[in-house]
C-alpha cells in the first residue's frame, strides 16, 4: 500500500519532527543539541531562531527559547502570547489561536450545515412531496368528475334516443348465451 498526496504528508510530518528523537545518540543528545541551538540564537533575529523547529522567539526580550513540549502553549512566565512567535515571525500565538479558532469554527459550522442539508434532502426524497400529493389528488378528482359527466351524457343520449325512437339496434351477429 503506497500513500500519496495529503495522506503521505500527514504521516511524514510528525515522523520528521520525531526524527531527532530516533537518532542513534538517543533523545537526550538530540534535546541537548536543540537546547544549545535555541540559546545560541538569543539576541540575534527571529528568522535565525525559528530555523530550529524546537525553538520559539519572544519579541519582548529578544530571546530564543525552547518550546515547552509538555504544554500546548508557552506559559506567560516564559513569554506573553502576543509576543511569542513559532514557525513564522510575522504571526504571534494570540493571532494564531484566534485565526485557528475562527477557521475551525467555520469548518465545523459548514460541516454541520452540510450534514443537516443532506439529511433533510434524503428525508424529503423518501416521502413524496406535498405538492406532488396535491397534484395527484387533483388528477384523481378530475378523473372522477369526468367519469360522472360521461355517465350523465350517456344517460341523456339514451333519453333522447327513446324520445325520438332512435334505439340502437342489437347486433344480429351477437353471441348466443346459454
Amino acid at each position: 500500500m503506497e500513500l500519496r498526496g495529503p495522506a503521505r504528508a500527514a504521516l511524514l510530518g510528525p515522523l520528521l519532527l520525531l526524527l531527532p528523537l530516533l537518532s542513534p545518540a538517543g533523545p537526550v543528545v538530540a534535546a541537548q543539541s536543540a537546547a544549545a541551538g535555541c540559546a545560541q540564537s538569543t539576541n540575534r533575529s527571529c528568522t535565525e531562531c525559528l530555523k530550529n523547529v524546537s525553538c520559539f522567539w519572544c519579541n519582548t526580550n529578544k530571546a530564543c527559547l525552547d518550546y515547552p513540549v509538555r504544554n500546548i502553549l508557552p506559559p506567560s512566565s516564559l513569554c506573553q502570547l502576543s509576543s511569542a512567535r513559532w514557525g513564522v515571525c510575522w504571526v504571534n500565538f494570540e493571532a494564531l489561536i484566534i485565526a485557528m479558532s475562527v477557521v475551525g469554527g467555520a469548518l465545523l459550522l459548514g460541516l454541520t450545515i452540510c450534514c443537516c442539508y443532506c439529511c433533510r434532502k434524503r428525508k424529503n426524497q423518501s416521502r413524496p412531496d406535498k405538492e406532488e400529493e396535491r397534484a395527484a389528488r387533483e388528477r384523481e378528482e378530475r378523473k372522477v368528475r369526468q367519469e360522472e359527466r360521461r355517465a350523465e351524457m350517456k344517460s341523456r343520449h339514451e333519453e333522447i334516443r327513446k324520445k325520438y325512437g332512435l334505439f340502437k339496434e342489437q347486433n344480429p351477429y351477437a353471441r348466443f348465451e346459454n
